[in-house]
């Protein structure tokens, strides 16, 4: 675990990295939580979000998933048998542990996560951000494009209970992902650390553990979506936000690994600046919406 200082978090499992504001900056009353998205770990977010967003007051903390450690990953082990209540009792019990309840920030399937603990902490003390998210409905409408698109790699998927198939070459972990402006020296980066996920999470993603839409509504939420994303394309990221009367910006130039595109700055910006719309310095409560 990577930390600058120590807090009651630090004890808690799960926790990768865990930043303090940077000294001398406006410190935010909530710590931001960040869950990472299928086959990816709390690694995303290190690659420049967790320091961009210490730098400017924030205290962060990014977990990584149970199976997706950074050696889980390198080693492609087979997670099948992990699902949704394992990932977010992980998410929750990290969220359970801190001071103030922080805010959710999840990206794909850590979207699906955030919602999935939404149903479970307490109101209005909590906020969610989605990035690229699954969208309330499910991934039925990505599994059949996948499963058109990539007929080999869904039916060895099938017969192995894994889904690194979809991932374990190059060309299509980049067309899944990004954009042709990530260079061909940082995708092979992040595709290196790329691992397989749990089958057993993606059936609950399908069908047998869709978020409970009415315990989240009235959450304050932030919708982020990418218009040239091939996972959750820009239509379900505004069924998303209908879903849940969020904001809702979509980036042009940006594909699925918002966090990892050039110009991710721009994404964490506008994250910022819906944060810092919550005057809650001196509050424990968020405004309902």
């Amino acid at each position: 675990m990577q930390s600058s200082s120590p807090t009651s978090a630090n004890s808690l499992q799960g926790i990768a990295y865990h930043l303090s504001p940077k000294a001398g900056s406006k410190a935010y009353a909530r710590p931001l939580l960040f869950v990472h998205g299928a086959w990816h770990g709390a690694w995303c977010w290190n690659e420049g979000f967790l320091q961009y967003f210490a730098d400017r007051g924030f205290e962060v903390l990014a977990l990584d998933l149970p199976g997706h450690d950074e050696q889980s990953m390198k080693s492609r082990k087979s997670i099948r048998g992990l699902g949704a209540r394992d990932y977010v009792e992980a998410v929750t019990a990290i969220a359970d542990g801190c001071e103030r309840t922080p805010i959710l920030i999840g990206h794909s399937m850590g979207g699906y996560i955030v919602q999935k603990a939404m149903e479970r902490l307490p109101r209005p003390a909590s906020a969610m951000i989605l990035l690229a998210s699954v969208p309330p409905a499910g991934v039925w409408r990505t599994t059949l494009k996948i499963a058109l698109h990539y007929p080999l790699q869904f039916l060895e998927v099938l017969l192995t209970l894994r889904l690194y198939p979809l991932v374990r070459k190059a060309g299509h972990a980049r067309r899944h992902f990004f954009s042709p402006g990530v260079s061909d020296e940082d995708f092979a980066r992040h595709h290196e650390r790329i691992g397989d996920e749990a089958f057993r999470a993606f059936l609950d993603m399908l069908l047998l553990k869709l978020p409970r839409k009415k315990k989240i509504r009235g959450v304050p939420a932030l919708v982020l979506g990418a218009r040239q994303d091939q996972i959750f394309t820009p239509a379900e990221v505004q069924a998303t936000a209908h879903a849940y009367h969020a904001e809702l910006t979509i980036f042009p130039d940006m594909a699925h690994d918002m966090m990892l595109e050039p110009g991710w700055e721009s994404v964490a910006d506008c994250m910022i600046a819906w944060l810092r719309s919550f005057d809650i310095s001196d509050s424990a409560e968020l405004p309902e919406f």
